[in-house]
């Protein structure tokens, strides 16, 4: 699946169970193999599975199950 970075920019990131997590503010890419390795997400509620650094929550690309109008993150692989 081919995603331009332009069409994902400021998209509204949500758990498979519906809860908003935030905005997603940037990317973290290896620029070796070109593989998105973590969304970086502007917080709007307070999710305690999900890893936070400077006020940002850092979500593993590998969470994602689905990029369209949303960005959904697995929620039940987040307990793993």
């Amino acid at each position: 699946m081919k995603v331009l970075a332009r069409n994902l920019s400021r998209k509204t990131v949500v758990l498979t169970d519906g809860t908003v997590v935030g905005a997603l503010y940037n990317i973290t890419v290896d620029f070796k193999t070109g593989a998105l390795l973590n969304l970086i997400v502007k917080p709007i509620n307070e999710i305690p599975e999900l890893r936070r650094e400077e006020n940002m929550y850092i979500i593993p690309f590998s969470l994602v199950t689905a990029l369209k109008d949303y960005i959904v993150v697995d929620k039940e692989k987040l307990r793993a």
